[in-house]
């Protein structure tokens, strides 16, 4: 496992993400728990509850589309060039082979997500946001060298299931392990959002991945890291045992607030400087918006 500059990371947990089996109506709910047997946590819907409860509302129960914006649609096709790039052999991992997989991994992601096709009206448009790409993906080689990494596992799906029952999920960038069983969890950040309203909610993600790997492999990861390509920066943290056991009992406080909620159909907002980013600061009652009526939730429905 090749390191990179180590740079502490500090903060506060503050993000995750969520998922949910079925919902009951409201009426018909006076034990929420138990209807949402089955469900799922995951580190992004989560995150939502923890940064705004309305805004999570918002995504998992109204389900409010949302049209990706050209920055999202540049972190993924930055995501999936750094994945693809680990098929090359080693010698072969080069920023100008990196830059050549643009064009091909822009069209895949075209295809497999049609929203995509409408952000660009104008070829020339198009030619300059992927031309846009390229300073995150320089940015990567200044953090690490890929011809002297050969990642375990890259976009993994991980779950665990907690006692108590809640299933946690989410997928993880990257992978790193060892000759000496050592784990590193990578994970790729290329945002526009200030780092300082942004890493406690990274940092929370981290240790998600961290929990799933400790309840399934028995293993702490070594390192937790994050790659800021924007900043050309490189921040870890190294979790333990005491430390995942005390974001367990978080997990399990958040799953409470989110049934909490849930029952009483009360998501309030949380006015921060994340609201710039906001899709539906229209809908916000923050922002003189009104939410939509609260959907009638059937046993069944996926969150």
């Amino acid at each position: 496992m090749t390191a990179t500059p180590r740079t502490p990371l500090s903060g506060q947990p503050s993000h995750t993400s969520l998922t949910t089996g079925g919902l009951p109506t409201h009426e018909a709910t006076p034990d929420a728990s138990s209807l949402l047997e089955g469900a799922s946590l995951s580190p992004s819907r989560a995150a939502d509850f923890k940064t705004c409860p309305l805004l999570y509302r918002f995504r998992a129960i109204d389900k409010l589309p949302e049209r990706p914006t050209p920055e999202q649609a540049r972190g993924t096709l930055v995501h999936a060039v750094l994945e693809r790039l680990f098929d090359l052999p080693a010698s072969e991992r080069t920023l100008e082979q990196a830059i050549t997989l643009l064009p091909g991994e822009w069209e895949r992601l075209r295809v497999e997500q049609p929203d995509l096709v409408e952000l660009f009206t104008e070829e020339a448009d198009w030619a300059t946001w992927l031309e846009s790409a390229r300073p995150l993906l320089a940015s990567y080689f200044t953090l690490e060298d890929p011809r002297r990494l050969e990642p375990a596992a890259r976009e993994l799906m991980v779950e665990a299931v907690l006692d108590g029952g809640l299933r946690i999920r989410g997928i993880i960038d990257r992978l790193d392990v060892a000759p000496n069983g050592q784990v590193r969890v990578v994970d790729y950040k290329t945002g526009t959002v200030p780092r300082q309203a942004f890493e406690g909610r990274a940092l929370f993600q981290l240790k998600f991945y961290a929990l799933v790997l400790w309840r399934t492999r028995g293993v702490v990861p070594r390192v937790l890291r994050l790659l800021y390509l924007r900043e050309s920066e490189t921040l870890d943290y190294t979790p333990d045992e005491a430390e995942l056991v005390r974001f367990e009992r978080t997990l399990r406080a958040l799953w409470q607030a989110i049934e909490r909620a849930i029952r009483t159909q009360d998501f309030r907002p949380a006015p921060s400087r994340l609201c710039d980013w906001c899709a539906h600061r229209s809908l916000c009652p923050a922002h003189g918006g009104t939410p939509p009526p609260f959907p009638d939730l059937t046993l069944g429905m996926a969150l």
